[in-house]
């Protein structure tokens, strides 16, 4: 196994990117739902019900051109960055006596990085879904840089880099120890699809419990109006949503949210780990 090349750092995000353009196109209805959820506090079922009967199917995919954007952008880094990233730190497959710590800081480094480039993206696609209109993207975006400027397309960064920090380190750690797991316990090679789905649908389940919070908080810092701030920060809203409806609050939407994670992170993974395959590169 030890002939098979490495990716460098550019063809990885190329093929994370990649990955997760194919993914979202599976996953972006789901998240429209838990976005919508966390904006109006109602149920799933209701949430649904009010999609289909006002907006229609089509609804499920709003903003999916930013969609897009962002998983070309941040994800291409996060997911496609974080195998050579490890690499480098020197936590890779062959560092057997490597520190776990430094699987996870190499996934919250990459997601930390990602989240900047990809902000803009993930907060014109968060309105876009919110959105019950029908105007057009481009309308979205000049309203934002008329009303805010650029600074605009960067509100709730904060909270961006630090849920993408929490999110990829659980995401990628929890992925690339349970294949280890995974293969051992079954015999299975690290390579194998079956080792991959295992270990991503475990990673999927532990991300939904370390970053509800985090992506509450930021649905709520960007979706609000382009015209005026209702929350004066990262912090004031953490405040303030805790003071509406308590702590568990802030886990509002968990199974949305496990139901888009989970596939999302199986699709994503599944797909890069192939996509290595293809071109002959060593897996994650």
């Amino acid at each position: 196994m030890s002939d098979i090349k490495k990716p460098s750092l550019l063809q990885s995000m190329a093929l994370g990117g990649s990955a997760a353009a194919f993914a979202v196109n599976f996953t972006h209805p789901i998240e429209t739902v838990k976005t919508r959820m966390q904006v109006s506090g109602l149920g799933i079922g209701q949430t649904v019900g009010d999609i289909m009967k006002g907006e229609g199917i089509s609804a499920f995919w709003k903003g999916i051109p930013f969609g897009y954007g962002r998983e070309l952008s941040y994800t291409s880094i996060k997911l496609g960055a974080y195998a050579p990233v490890r690499d480098m730190l020197g936590a890779g497959e062959d560092d057997k006596d490597s520190p776990i710590f430094l699987k996870f800081l190499a996934g919250a480094l990459t997601g930390g990085v990602g989240s900047v480039v990809g902000n803009p993206f993930d907060v014109m696609k968060t309105l876009a879904q919110t959105s019950k209109g029908s105007a057009p993207l481009g309308t979205l975006v000049g309203n934002m840089y008329r009303d805010q400027g650029i600074g605009g397309f960067y509100r709730g960064v904060q909270v961006n880099i630090m849920r993408a920090c929490v999110l990829n380190a659980t995401k990628m750690g929890c992925y690339d120890i349970s294949k280890g797991y995974v293969s051992e316990t079954t015999g299975w090679s690290r390579k194998d699809p079956r080792t991959a789905f295992f270990s991503s649908f475990i990673a999927g389940f532990f991300m939904t419990c370390t970053v509800a919070p985090w992506d509450m908080l930021r649905t709520k810092l960007m979706n609000q109006p382009t015209d005026k701030k209702i929350y004066s920060g990262f912090t004031d809203c953490a405040m303030k949503t805790v003071q509406e409806g308590g702590v568990l609050s802030l886990w509002r939407g968990f199974l949305p949210i496990w139901a888009r994670f989970a596939p999302q992170a199986t699709l994503q993974l599944l797909t890069i780990e192939a996509l290595y395959d293809v071109f002959g590169f060593k897996g994650i």
